[in-house]
């Protein structure tokens, strides 16, 4: 059979990568970006009837924590309920699609707590609205695997790379920057927790996973694989790297307002798993992707020539 990819979310940070990523890795293979809204089950159904994808990619969502913590209700239609519309329509439209559910480490919250770094079978645990969604919809589609769904759940550590919203933390941080360079805001970095540690990767490395996902051959229904570096690192050490790219001296500012409550001191994932099925690993060092963030902030302050 012919593959046929539908993206949900190419408008997005990850799905705009994605959409690119796919483009140039396998341009003979008819890509469909999805402009439907995911929370109408009409338009869903008619959109999935339509393009019959062999394989779903599910980057669609509300996808910032403080996005979800803002507008609750939002998060769950679009999280859960828009996620719930997509399955459904495969199942009646497109039985044979492989279901690719793009879901997240947040799900995982109090386990983390954990002193190793966490593997797919640890519980779900979340502690915000955003990890509650996602971890919703991620348990609900395992649940229709029972009904036929081809569902494979990847879960992804934090990524960044040029483009990313500032409501992310080193997107924040390296906007703060290139307005500072730039004279438009003093010497000042005003951050939320800096102790907290992160698995961080690439946008382009998670595109590559993604990649080697959709075109695995064998599966196992539900399948879960966390998509990680394995590592974690200090969100103020990230910081750190940023001002040493500047050469000025900027003081650091603790900012209540960007602390959140209840927050995880580490998120570690043991990607081991997807290494061996997908034959996939982290390529791009950390200190090339801040220099790359930190150039796209930079150039967002210089007037168009």
């Amino acid at each position: 059979m012919t593959p046929r990819i539908m993206i949900t979310g190419a408008q997005g940070f990850a799905g705009r990568h994605m959409a690119a990523c796919l483009r140039e890795t396998r341009p003979a293979v008819p890509l469909h970006i999805a402009h439907f809204d995911i929370t109408d089950p009409a338009a869903v159904m008619e959109a999935v009837a339509g393009f019959r994808p062999t394989h779903l990619l599910h980057l669609a969502g509300v996808s910032a924590v403080s996005a979800a913590a803002a507008a609750p209700d939002l998060a769950w239609r679009v999280n859960l309920h828009g996620t719930l519309n997509l399955a459904r329509a495969v199942l009646a439209r497109a039985p044979d699609c492989r279901f690719l559910h793009v879901s997240s480490c947040e799900i995982y919250g109090r386990s983390f707590l954990r002193a190793a770094p966490l593997d797919e079978d640890a519980p779900p645990a979340p502690v915000n609205a955003y990890g509650a969604s996602k971890a919703a919809a991620d348990l609900a589609l395992g649940a229709m695997v029972g009904e036929g769904l081809r569902l494979l759940r990847l879960r992804p550590a934090n990524h960044t790379g040029p483009g990313q919203s500032p409501a992310f933390v080193i997107p924040a941080f390296a906007r703060q920057i290139a307005l500072i360079e730039a004279g438009a805001q003093e010497k000042v970095i005003k951050t939320g927790s800096l102790t907290a540690r992160r698995d961080f990767l690439d946008v382009r490395d998670v595109c590559a996973a993604y990649a080697a996902a959709l075109a695995l051959e064998g599966e196992e229904a539900g399948e879960i694989l966390n998509i990680a570096s394995g590592r974690s690192v200090a969100v103020g050490d990230i910081l750190d790297t940023l001002i040493g790219l500047t050469g000025l001296s900027i003081r650091v500012e603790t900012d209540p307002a960007r602390l959140r409550p209840g927050e995880i001191p580490e998120t570690w994932l043991d990607p081991a798993r997807a290494r061996a099925r997908l034959g996939w690993e982290p390529r791009i060092p950390l200190a090339e992707t801040l220099r790359g963030v930190l150039a796209y902030w930079r150039a967002q302050q210089k007037p168009p020539a």
